[in-house]
């Protein structure tokens, strides 16, 4: 039986390429799945150079959805349509976990017990295999490229890297 599968959005593939360590979804699963929907998402800005990036990243697998009809319902519950997407493929196919960030799709994970990660919960996995060295730099650079991060949600990420002064 082959694994479940690991289903990205957009958003933390975005992040994460904005740190140039996209290659950690690889590292630590293999092979990450994103829908179509989100593959859109993610070339809707600088087309060529994104599309060389997933070109590069054939672990990253643009997957079909047979369900359309599971998209329209998650859009009707207040998701945008990459979430929607990643949330109707997690259902298809009985997904491991989820990689979102937006909180509006976490609290929808939540509550149809889906378990889900964001980049953090990425970049904290990352620096308990030994992937990374420490998260304190890269939440600076995540902010220094536009991704809001609440103090809260900072201070938690360096106590639980155990980075906090």
């Amino acid at each position: 039986m082959p694994p479940k599968p690991i289903i990205s959005n957009n958003s933390p593939l975005v992040a994460l390429l904005g740190l140039d360590l996209l290659s950690l979804l690889r590292e630590l699963y293999t092979e990450v799945w994103i829908p179509e929907e989100v593959k859109a998402e993610f070339l809707g800005t600088e087309r060529i150079p994104r599309q060389r990036v997933l070109k590069d990243a054939p672990w990253i697998k643009t997957v079909h959805l047979t369900d359309v009809e599971d998209v329209s319902t998650y859009v009707r519950s207040g998701l945008d349509l990459g979430e929607a997407a990643v949330f109707a493929l997690a259902k298809e196919h009985n997904a491991q976990f989820v990689i979102i960030d937006e909180l509006k799709a976490r609290q929808h994970a939540a509550r149809i017990r889906l378990p889900f990660k964001g980049t953090l919960g990425i970049l904290l996995e990352s620096k308990e295999k030994g992937l990374i060295d420490a998260i304190k730099p890269l939440l600076i650079q995540l902010q220094d490229n536009g991704i809001h991060l609440s103090e809260s949600l900072i201070n938690n990420a360096l106590q639980d890297a155990g980075e906090a002064n």
